[in-house]
Formats: structure tokens, C-alpha cells, sequence
């Protein structure tokens, strides 16, 4: 298989002449021989448009354009036509760095290599050193140079290069450094930072050049050392006068942090200028070009990105605790975790909780499980972030995103390795038809969990090998996938389309040396064979005829895979978890290949799933935090330099760009329009505008308002319709406030009431064993798999659900099992023999062993129902003295508030202006109010107006007063519901309604009192009125 290299790609393009543009006026060296003779310069040395000759004969850059005028001059334009911030001006001997920011996957490699080619063809440079941080980048690198060769010297692209030569900088073979100086072809060199810092000291090489003893040994600083190799010139030198263009991959892991070794190595080459391409910068000189992971996405040059996220369903039998951030502030430590807490309604959910040093998380959580442990250091320095959590029996430490306790990593392990060949097995479906062959990546955090060794050295599959192929096999016969596996043998099927690339040390074992697997950082010596083998068998795993479709690699190898068909990742590891969602990404983002090896396009076929065990809104939410690290990419936030790419009709007929002076002024308009902050940050009111076509903009602007509402479009994202500004306080209606009619319904409702209740403990007792028996199934912990694609806009990360799984289900052997009649005492306030009894009694009791928590939560919710239905049943009201009741005034005095979109406005026949709801049901009885000319006054009763339940307060939804043929009036407090009957409504707002009527018909004494029911619409209240011959329910 032979890959397909684009040469038409705009963006790729945009970014070449990004960086060849800053050089226009630079002369142009056509041909070698057909150049003007050598004209010796002050140095002596002689030289040519673009090249450069020194006396030895070797061949080099040269640059005539000066720093500060002409190239000053062009790193503006490009900045201004690519829209990135602009550079202050450069200073005549200012070091020449350019930084180009290109997405990963979207060809940084490519894009760069052709650079150099268009270079060589604009202007005649020919000298090109390639930097990069690590073994598996160089080897990626060196790859894309074999097998772009072909391409490069096409007809169509670059013929006049043929001959370019290219080769991995080694110490001993210093003879390659002579060539790379002396020839007239193209050269590029690629070379690690690692090699470059250990060049050695000039000053040390010198001391030794000078003492004819040490002149003889062995020399560590080879490079400033005369060689026989490079003809008696010292390496550095040869390197130096060639004035090489370096090509820095990955600055951010080249330039050596802090102290900056890497980037001081990088300035003893003397070079003509410095080109950085990255995805992450951390410094950014002189923007050119930024393609981020925004752009990437909306103009779908690399994957869709979905994520299968496993959340565990009916657990809680096992302490849980998730370390989620360490913080410092004002010198107060503190760590927030997550643990399943017992909430108010005696439910465990899993919540975020902020602690201490010393903090005990029994009575954190408010649950028994967690006896004994409790949180020791908190640490919080930058780089070295954990907790120690004391638990019995020892200690365990969490580093940011590392879990203790739930259940059984290895069942969860188990079902994302199943989900991950199910998510395969379903693209291969799709896919294969096109061309396409499916990879799996899975990352693993210990390779003896992939393959181990036997006493006489023999290799034997780990439990995460074992693991996939018995569900291989078991998936492997599911008939949805009978199409994929027609006569296919599939025990052997199920060892060979799975294997492990890791790092390999040779050991002695049962008397033989054998090669056997090891951990690695992804950066050692011993790396060198696992990136190879990987550079090597890329086009070997996107053929058909390799049967290799899953691949298990340590979760150190980060870098460097960058096989396009990649559809699945799952990542088993702990290490870097706070970043591991955009590493983990970065691996599977480029578009995949067929067979021909061309790229396809398009969403529908290009769709990597992330397998994760975290909800996929917190995916987004942390894969945001992740971009925005990496990147610096700011969501929601508008820069100064934002419009000056947008292009202004000319007179002649061309366009030209708005510029940066005019985009910081429009900048500054939107800011005091308060449409943005001081900080760039998009406010509501931006997004109203937007939404309502109702930007104001200069009058300078007006004919680039469509352009400059399209840029803020991309920024600002949604808006969010409950909207503090939509926010609007609802005034009383005056004329109905002070009315007879409204004072006489008032007076009927507003007296307050007390409760006493009565009930039978047998018949609670029996109600409740035939409760549990008829209780929802006790199930077993499951993991439930959410599905959910992500889109990566200006405005942020967002996540839209598209599918939810069946529940599968988690077997836990191993769970301690609580105390149940305390746990059933302390929700139930039951005696403990009372408990017993009703347990023994029923037919559930053998559940518990199932699923404890579960059980415990289901009967504690089935006893504490009949309870409630037990006291509303025996509920007696009795209205209190005169003097307590609530004051009609308090409509006045009492603020209401509601949202524009959940008001019905300008009302005549209510208490207040507006009608506040929170139903279509709500709505449209208010509506049918108005219109209904039976109806005289009505009132939404306010939430201040409470009746006092064994359950909670009780808030009535309305008063009405109905007028029935012209003469007689009746009162009513109106409940309004969707559903009229009762098994419809949760048993506890049931028994709220249940006592509203207790608390009405308490209150019908006297001449027509109010009259208390429930109501689908006003129509149903009307009928109700004209049978009314007294209180009703």
C-alpha cells in the first residue's frame, strides 16, 4: 500500500506561504550554473543570490533582505492577512523566530517538508535543519521524508529538486555532517535536542585541542572537535557557516523550559532564521499562521470526535473517593473529591465535597462505609499534586484524577475493552465496504497486564489480553456481526488481530536470554525499536492483509502514533490524567485512508470514539480546560485583533484587509456598547443583539456589518434563554387588588390551619410488607454506556447526547455487607423489631445479598411511601384563631419575579399584571381565564401562600371567582394538573393535594365558602360551578 499525498489543500497552503511570504523581494537564485561569479565579501567568504560559498567549499544561506525594514515590513502583511496578532517591529539583529500553530492531524509534518522545497524554489536556500524533542517524533519525521519523495519531485510540484538528500544527525557518523555543508543539493538534517545538548562544551573541546595528551583521548565534545571525518574542519563550524533555516517540531518540548537549555543549544548553530510549528506554543514569536483546534474542527480537516462514557448505575456498596483538583488559596489547603454521599431523601448519589487534612468522610458522607477513613496530606505544589487517604489497613495516594475503592477496576476494564471492540465492530461494518481498515488504539498503564513470562522465559498472554479476545469471541458470534466473521476460525482470529508495541530489554530467564517487554517514560534509548517498529508498520496495518486491527501500546507513548485509521481509543491509564483527554485525541485525529491510500473526507466517515468512564459533559467540560492549557486558545472571548482580516471593497475592484488600527476601534466600540468586558469576554447582551439583529456598530462599519456579526457569531455560541437580563418583576393589577370581588375570595383562603394525625401501626406494618413485595427488582451494579459527540466551536466544547445503551451488568464478589437494620432504622425512624418483622415477612429479603445499597434505598423508599400515605389518611385540620392568617397586602409587599418567556402578559382578570407559569398546563388555564367571561377575578397563588403538610408545605395553584348566571358567585381553589388521576401523581405531591383539601374543607364554615378541586382546564371548572351545591373535592 502506498499512501496519497494532497498537494491542492488551501490551509496547507496558507501556511507555506505564511512563512515563504516573509522573505518576498528576497532575489530569487534561478539555476546553479547560470548565477553571476562569486564576489568576495568582507569575510571572504563569496556568494550568490540565496547560497553562500565559503572557501572550503561548502554551501550555505544567505539573506539580503534586512530584519528590520523589509522582513518587518512582511511579517506585518502576513500577519494582517492570516488575522493573528501583530509583532512589534523587529530590530536589525534581532534572532529571526516565526511560529506557525497547526492543529494535530491536519499535516504540520507535510506542511513543513514542502516548505522547504518552496523555499528552495522562491529563493534558492537549500541548507534546512529539522529539530525535534524526541525518538518518536524524529522517526515520524524521517518516515514522511521516504515515503513523500515520490511526491515532492513530481512534475507538478518541485521537479528541479530531484537529488535532495536527507539523514538522522548520529556522533559517529560525523562524514554525513561534511556533505550536509558542502553539497549544492538540498539538505536536511534531523536531529533530536537530545543530540544537540550533548554536542558538548566549545570551551572544554578547545582546552583539549590545545594540550597535545588530551588532543589523542576520546572526546565527548565531538561536535567542536577538528575530525579526519569532516576533512580537519570542526562539525560545528561546517553547520555554522551554512546559516541553516532550523525547523523546530514541538518548540514547547524543544526549547528546555526554565532555564532554556534547548533553546540556547538551538542559537550555537548560528541560524538564518528559526521556524516553530506546533498545536501547543507556550511561546509564540511572531505569529504567522494559526490553524487551532477550533478551525480544525469546524472545517472538519480531522475527526469528529464522540465518547462512549461509562457511568456505573445501582453501586455505592464499596467507599468511593475520586481526587478532582488541589487548591492553595490565602494558605488554606484544600482537595476537592468525590464521594457517593447520602443526601437529605436518603438517596446515595455521587457528589463533589470540598476537605481538609484530617476530614472524616463517614461523617462527610454520612454513611457507615466509609468508618475509618479519612484524608491525610493534602499536597498542592504545581508539579506534585495528591492526597493521602488513610483507609483501613494503610494508606493510598490520589494524584488528580485518580479514583480509590467503587467497584472492581477489572470489570470496568473489562466492559471498555468490550465497548471498545463493539465500537470496532460497527465501524468495520460501515467502513470496510469503502476501503477502510479499522484500528483500535488502547492505552495501558502496566505492560505485564498485557504479557508476562513464564519460568523458562516463554511469553504468556496478561489479563488485558485475556480479557479481549474472550470478548472477541463472545461478540465475535453476536448476529449483528455474522457478516464480519463468515468461515473466519475464531480462536486463531481472535489471537491475531491483536498485538502490543512496547519498549523491549533482554533478560535472562530459566538459563536463556529472551526479550522481554518493559515500561517506559516514551522518551529513553530503548524507545528507539518500539517507534521504529511503529513508523515501519503503518502502511502494513492500513492493508487488508494484515490481520492486526487492535493495538495495546504503554500509556507513555504519546507521541509519534500517527496512524490515520484510528477510529477507537481506549485509555486505561492513570498517568497525566489532567491532560490525558487532548494526548489521548491527538493520536486518532487525522483523516483516515482506503486502500489506494487517499483520504477520505466528511464527518459521516471519520468518527473517533474516546472510551471513558467519565460523563461526557465532564469530558467536554475537562477536554475545554484541556484546549485551553495547551493552546491558549480563549473561549467566549473576543481579541483586538479579531476583525482586521475582514476585506473592504477598493475602488479599483480588489480588497483589502480592514487593518489592526481599525479592528482595536472596533474592538473599543464594542466594549462600551457593553457587548464585551474589559477582558474580551462575550456578555449577554452581545448575544441578544445577534440573536435579534440589533448590533450597533460605527457608521465606518456599516458596510462590513454582515462580516463583523458573522466573526461574533463563531464566539459567542448560544444564547442562554433564562437570561438574568429577561428577568422582570410582576406589579399587582390595582383596580382587581382593591376590588370587593378579590377581597371576597381573600377572605374565604387566608385563614392558616394546624394538623394532628392518627393511624393504625398493624395496618402500617402490613401495607409495608406488601410494599416490598411488589418494590421494583433488585438489580445487580451496572454500567450504563452514554454516548455523546463533541463539537469544538469558538464559543467553547459542547456535548449532545445521541445514544444511551442497555445497562450491563458488573458482578461484585467481593462487597462487605452493612448493618441493615441500622441502616433501615436511621432512614425509617422504624424500630428495629418492626424492621425485622416487616423483612422477614416478605419476600424480598434474599435481594440484599444482590445489590445492598440498592436494596436498602428501594425498601427504605417503599416504607417511608406507606408512611406518608399512612399519616395523610389519618390527617385532621382545624383552622387557628382570627388573627392568623396571611394579609391580602402581602401581594404588594411581596416581590414577584418570572422570565419574559414563562409570563403571560398584560392579564385583566388577575391579581397581578403578568401571570407567572411554569407548565404549558399553567399557561393555558391562565390564558382560558382571561377569556372565559364567567370567570371575575383569579389569582397564581404566590409561593408565600403555604399549607402546613406532614410532608412539606403545600403551595395551591389558584383562587378563582366564578360568577354563575350573571348573579350567584362561587369561590375556588384550583389545583391544575396534566393528569387527574391519582396513580399518576408521585405519591408524595398526591398527599400534599390530599391534605390541601383536608385544609379547605377546614375552612368551608360559613355562608358560600371556597370550594376545593382539581382541574385539567377552566372548562372542567366551569362545569364544576354550575353542579356546585356545596365543598367539593
Amino acid at each position: 500500500m502506498k499512501l496519497h499525498f494532497e498537494s491542492d489543500l488551501s490551509y496547507q497552503k496558507a501556511a507555506m506561504d505564511a512563512v515563504c511570504d516573509l522573505f518576498r523581494g528576497q532575489e530569487v537564485f534561478r539555476a546553479v550554473f547560470s548565477v553571476a561569479a562569486p564576489v568576495p565579501t568582507d569575510d571572504q567568504q563569496y556568494s550568490f543570490e540565496g547560497k553562500q560559498f565559503s572557501d572550503s567549499g561548502g554551501v550555505g544561506n544567505a539573506l539580503k533582505l534586512l530584519p528590520d525594514v523589509e522582513i518587518s515590513d512582511n511579517l506585518q502583511k502576513v500577519q494582517l492577512r492570516n488575522g493573528v496578532p501583530p509583532s512589534d517591529k523587529l530590530k536589525p539583529k534581532q534572532a529571526l523566530d516565526f511560529t506557525v500553530e497547526m492543529e494535530t492531524g491536519t499535516g504540520k509534518t507535510y506542511v513543513y517538508l514542502r516548505t522547504v522545497f518552496e523555499l528552495n524554489a522562491r529563493y534558492g536556500f537549500t541548507k534546512f535543519v529539522v529539530v525535534v524533542p524526541s525518538v518518536a517524533i524524529k522517526e515520524g519525521v524521517y518516515k514522511t521524508l521516504q515515503i513523500t519523495r515520490e511526491h515532492f519531485e513530481s512534475a507538478s510540484l518541485y521537479p528541479n529538486a530531484k537529488g535532495y538528500e536527507f539523514f538522522q544527525y548520529n556522533s559517529d557518523r560525523l562524514g554525513e555532517v561534511r556533505n550536509f555543508a558542502t553539497s549544492p543539493n538540498i539538505q536536511i538534517m534531523v536531529i533530536t535536542v537530545g543530540a544537540i545538548n550533548k554536542f558538548g562544551d566549545e570551551a572544554a573541546a578547545a582546552a583539549e585541542e590545545s594540550d597535545e595528551a588530551k588532543r589523542r583521548e576520546k572526546s565527548k565534545n565531538k561536535m567542536y572537535r577538528a575530525s579526519e571525518k569532516t576533512g580537519g574542519e570542526r562539525p560545528i563550524d561546517l553547520i555554522r557557516n551554512t546559516r541553516p533555516i532550523l525547523i523546530v517540531d514541538e518548540p514547547q518540548s524543544v526549547d528546555g523550559g526554565m532555564d532554556g537549555k534547548g533553546k540556547k543549544a538551538l542559537a550555537h548553530m548560528n541560524p538564518l532564521c528559526t521556524l516553530r510549528y506546533s498545536a501547543t506554543h507556550v511561546d509564540k514569536h511572531n505569529m504567522v499562521y494559526r490553524l487551532d483546534a477550533v478551525d480544525a474542527y469546524e472545517q472538519k480537516l480531522v475527526k469528529q470526535i464522540e465518547v462512549a462514557a461509562a457511568t456505573v448505575q445501582g453501586g455505592g456498596n464499596k467507599p468511593y473517593v475520586k481526587l478532582l483538583a488541589v487548591a492553595n488559596k490565602k494558605g488554606v489547603i484544600t482537595a476537592s473529591i468525590e464521594v457517593d454521599r447520602e443526601n437529605a431523601a436518603g438517596a446515595v448519589r455521587r457528589e463533589t465535597i470540598t476537605v481538609q487534612d484530617g476530614f472524616d468522610l463517614e461523617q462527610e458522607t454520612g454513611r457507615p462505609l466509609y468508618a475509618n477513613v479519612r484524608i491525610g496530606e493534602i499536597r498542592a505544589a504545581k508539579a506534585d499534586q495528591f492526597i493521602e487517604l488513610k483507609v483501613p489497613g494503610g494508606e493510598e495516594f490520589l494524584r488528580v484524577g485518580e479514583a480509590w475503592g467503587d467497584v472492581d477496576p477489572k470489570a470496568v476494564q473489562r466492559a471498555m475493552i468490550a465497548r471498545t471492540i463493539k465500537e470496532h465492530l460497527d465501524k468495520e461494518k460501515r467502513l470496510r465496504p469503502l476501503g477502510v481498515k479499522v484500528l483500535s488504539l488502547f492505552f495501558i498503564d502496566e505492560v505485564a497486564k498485557y504479557r508476562q513470562y513464564d519460568e523458562q522465559g516463554n511469553a504468556v498472554k496478561g489479563e488485558y489480553a485475556l480479557m479481549f479476545e474472550e470478548e472477541y469471541k463472545r461478540l465475535a458470534k453476536h448476529p449483528d456481526y455474522q457478516s464480519l466473521f463468515k468461515e473466519v476460525d475464531l480462536s486463531a482470529a481472535a489471537n491475531e488481530v491483536h498485538n502490543g508495541y512496547f519498549s523491549i530489554d533482554k533478560k535472562k530467564i530459566g538459563g536463556k536470554t529472551v526479550e522481554v517487554l518493559k515500561d517506559t517514560s516514551g522518551s529513553t534509548a530503548a524507545d528507539d525499536d518500539t517507534y521504529s517498529l511503529i513508523m515501519r508498520d503503518k502502511e502494513k496495518l492500513l492493508s487488508f492483509s494484515s490481520p492486526l486491527k487492535f493495538i495495546f501500546s504503554h500509556s507513555a507513548l504519546k507521541e509519534g502514533w500517527d496512524n490515520p485509521n484510528v477510529f477507537q481509543i481506549c485509555n486505561f491509564s492513570t498517568r497525566d490524567t489532567e491532560r490525558w483527554r487532548r494526548q489521548t485525541i491527538g493520536r486518532g485525529l487525522r483523516l483516515c485512508v482506503n486502500q489506494k491510500g487517499e483520504r477520505l473526507r466528511g464527518f459521516e466517515v471519520n468518527t473517533l470514539t474516546v472510551i471513558a468512564t467519565e460523563s461526557y459533559e465532564q469530558f467536554a467540560e475537562n477536554l475545554q480546560r484541556d484546549i485551553e492549557k495547551d493552546t491558549g486558545i480563549q473561549f467566549g472571548i473576543v481579541k483586538d485583533h479579531e476583525f482586521a482580516g475582514i476585506g473592504i471593497g477598493q475602488e479599483n475592484g480588489g480588497v483589502a484587509p480592514l487593518g489592526f488600527d481599525a479592528s482595536k476601534a472596533l474592538w473599543a466600540h464594542l466594549k462600551s456598547q457593553g457587548y464585551i468586558d474589559s477582558k474580551g469576554k462575550v456578555q449577554d447582551t452581545l448575544r441578544t443583539a445577534l440573536k435579534e439583529g440589533t448590533l450597533v456598530l460605527p457608521e465606518q462599519f456599516s458596510a462590513q456589518k454582515e462580516q463583523i456579526a458573522a466573526v461574533l457569531k463563531k464566539i459567542t455560541g448560544k444564547l442562554e434563554i433564562k437570561d438574568a437580563d429577561e428577568r422582570k418583576t410582576v406589579p399587582v393589577r390595582k383596580s382587581v387588588f382593591v376590588s370587593p370581588e378579590f377581597k371576597a375570595l381573600w377572605d374565604r383562603i387566608k385563614h392558616k390551619t394546624t394538623y394532628r394525625v392518627q393511624f393504625d401501626n398493624v395496618q402500617l406494618i402490613k401495607k409495608c410488607i406488601d410494599a416490598l413485595n411488589v418494590m421494583p427488582p433488585v438489580a445487580k451494579t451496572r454500567l450504563l454506556w452514554k454516548k455523546a459527540e463533541m463539537s469544538i466551536t469558538k464559543a467553547g466544547v459542547d456535548a449532545s447526547e445521541v445514544s444511551v445503551s442497555s445497562p450491563v451488568a458488573i458482578d461484585e464478589n467481593d462487597i462487605e455487607l452493612p448493618d441493615v437494620l441500622t441502616e433501615l432504622q436511621d432512614r425509617t425512624q422504624l424500630t428495629r423489631k418492626t424492621i425485622a418483622h416487616i423483612l422477614t415477612e416478605s419476600t424480598r429479603l434474599q435481594d440484599f445479598k444482590r445489590n445492598p445499597q440498592q436494596f436498602i434505598e428501594l425498601t427504605a423508599d417503599a416504607i417511608n411511601r406507606c408512611k406518608r400515605l399512612a399519616l395523610v389518611d389519618g390527617i385532621k385540620y382545624q383552622r387557628l384563631g382570627d388573627d392568623d392568617y396571611y394579609a391580602q397586602e402581602l401581594f404588594e409587599t411581596e416581590e414577584l419575579t418570572g422570565y419574559l418567556k414563562n409570563l403571560v402578559q398584560d392579564t385583566q382578570r388577575s391579581v397581578y399584571q403578568h401571570v407567572v407559569y411554569d407548565s404549558a398546563v399553567e399557561r393555558d388555564f391562565a390564558e382560558a381565564l382571561e377569556k372565559n367571561e364567567a370567570v371575575r377575578v383569579y389569582a397564581k397563588l404566590p409561593g408565600w401562600f403555604k399549607v402546613p403538610t406532614p410532608l412539606g408545605t403545600y403551595n395551591p395553584d389558584w383562587a378563582v371567582l366564578i360568577e354563575r348566571d350573571g348573579q350567584e358567585r362561587l369561590y375556588f381553589v384550583v389545583e391544575t394538573k396534566s393528569s387527574l388521576i391519582e396513580g399518576d401523581l408521585r405519591d408524595r405531591e398526591g398527599g400534599k393535594i390530599k391534605c390541601g383539601a383536608a385544609h379547605f374543607a377546614a375552612l368551608a364554615v360559613g355562608e358560600n365558602p371556597a370550594i376545593y378541586g382539581k382541574f385539567k382546564g377552566v372548562d372542567g371548572l366551569i362545569e364544576r360551578a354550575h353542579l356546585a351545591e356545596g365543598p367539593s373535592v
